[in-house]
């Protein structure tokens, strides 16, 4: 058995999983009454596949400027390290209404002809994106959206 975790996703099998997903990795109660709860928004398969950094930071860009659109309730919306997917946090934002939140930004993404902020004055690598990489990579993650709540394999 393997040691607990601090961190949620570390205490996740991995081998078990079965992306595309998008599941609720952790729930936190603020001090003022107001309750985090964070997303695993999963579109490839762990240890198995990943995404292309270029897609990667165009995605967080994309969806960071477009998921605002739809709700003021998101906190943050930023890449995995392991480039499987991204974590979307928000304040208070419960399933059932942040699957079709997601759904409408991701959608946006799809008609967006440039990536926002993708320029060295508003960004750290603005040369390092890919529109076409972001719309290939969401298109296959909508393609499964009747699957978006299964996550163990």
């Amino acid at each position: 058995m393997t040691k607990k975790m601090n961190v949620e996703s570390f205490n996740l099998d991995h081998r078990l999983v079965k992306a595309p997903y998008v599941r609720v990795a952790d729930r936190k109660q603020l001090a003022g009454g107001d309750e985090l709860i964070k997303y695993d928004v999963r579109f490839s398969q762990p240890n198995q596949e990943h995404l292309d950094m270029k897609t990667v930071h165009s995605i967080e860009h994309m969806m960071a400027e477009m998921l605002r659109n739809h709700t003021d309730k998101l906190v943050d919306f930023g890449p995995m390290g392991c480039q499987t997917g991204f974590y979307a946090l928000t304040n208070g934002i419960e399933p059932a209404d942040f699957y079709p939140i997601l759904e409408a930004g991701l959608k946006d993404l799809l008609d967006a002809g440039e990536v926002p902020a993708a320029n060295e004055e508003q960004c750290g690598w603005g040369a390092n994106h890919s529109l076409e990489g972001a719309k290939d990579a969401v298109r296959a993650f909508l393609a499964k959206r009747d699957e978006w709540e299964e996550v163990m394999a």
